[in-house]
């Protein structure tokens, strides 16, 4: 019987992310505001975890919670409680595109655990969460990784040491930094575009990649917008991956002569992301990549943003950016 004295309904909202950040392939992320997902947990008396609804998905994604990223994260959370012989329902609110580049499947992952666990009244604390988050993100991609799940969770940047278990380092965002993302309107599967990355990388690429790695860490905590620009520049990741983007060499070049810092595939793409230095560079930035598009007959969706700090939370605490 439940308690009428707890509540019986939370509803949780987790940002989309930008993982690798250029340099850091799947060891660097951070999250944005406005775009995200919602999950609405409730308790239920029937023992178990059911996905009673999905919105924004276009019917693509599993209703069987073994199978979907926001339902694995729950089991694997009440089952590390015991907790196997309750009733969870969740609802899911899509509110980016699926396979975007934007995080789309840990945000659902990390609002779906986000819920349950304030539904519960917190056995977890929040790093205790982001296990979950990550297997949960197995779903979809078939590896671990905790880069967006990490960034969703938290908020702000974020450097994965370890992926499992998840070893997380937040770091320190700049205040005037701003993210712009340009969304082209075409799909890319996480898994599709892990499967074409080479095993194998040059002693002297790998050399560059971790330099710039360690560069950009030390300048965000420098804040320092200078190296953050000279620090974006990826070695191996992006010139493969970024053959599967229409336009996006053009692109990257419109948004550096606006006057961004750097720009690179967020996530496993399509979505672009680029730095600024400033709001309006980033707005400036945000035109010059989408007339880029635009002369290739291309639709596309953009987003300004500054660097959501505040990561998952409950509606209630939801800020207003």
């Amino acid at each position: 019987m439940r308690d009428p004295e707890k509540p019986q309904s939370v509803k949780a909202f987790a940002p989309a992310t930008v993982a690798n950040v250029g340099c850091g392939f799947d060891v660097l992320g951070f999250a944005l505001h406005k775009l995200g997902d919602f999950v609405t947990a409730t308790m239920m008396d029937t023992p178990g975890v059911r996905i009673s609804r999905i919105t924004g998905d276009g019917g693509m994604l599993p209703l069987d919670a073994e199978k979907n990223t926001a339902g694995l994260s729950v089991l694997k959370l009440l089952n590390e409680l015991g907790m196997n012989d309750i009733g969870i329902d969740l609802v899911i609110e899509k509110k980016m595109p699926l396979g975007s580049g934007l995080g789309s499947s840990a945000a659902s992952s990390v609002a779906a655990a986000y819920a349950v666990n304030k539904l519960l009244e917190e056995p977890f604390s929040l790093p205790e969460l982001l296990p979950f988050t990550v297997e949960g993100e197995m779903a979809a991609s078939g590896t671990p990784h905790a880069d967006n799940a990490a960034a969703a969770l938290f908020g702000g940047f974020i450097l994965v040491k370890t992926h499992l278990p998840p070893d997380v380092i937040s770091l320190p965002t700049p205040p005037d930094l701003f993210c712009t993302i340009i969304h082209p309107k075409i799909e890319i599967q996480t898994r599709h575009s892990r499967q074409i990355l080479k095993k194998d990388v040059a002693l002297e690429k790998a050399v560059s990649q971790w330099a710039n790695v360690g560069s950009l860490v030390a300048a965000l905590f420098k804040e320092d917008y200078d190296l953050i620009g000279r620090s974006l520049h990826d070695e191996i990741i992006e010139p493969v991956r970024s053959v599967l983007i229409p336009g996006f060499d053009r692109m990257k070049l419109a948004a550096e002569e606006a006057g961004a810092l750097g720009c690179s595939i967020s996530g496993s793409g399509p979505s672009l992301f680029a730095l600024s230095r400033g709001k309006e560079t980033a707005r400036k930035a945000a035109s010059a990549m989408g007339s880029e598009l635009q002369k290739l007959g291309l639709e596309y969706n953009d987003l300004i943003s500054s660097v959501n700090t505040q990561g998952a939370t409950t509606v209630e605490e939801k800020a207003s950016s």
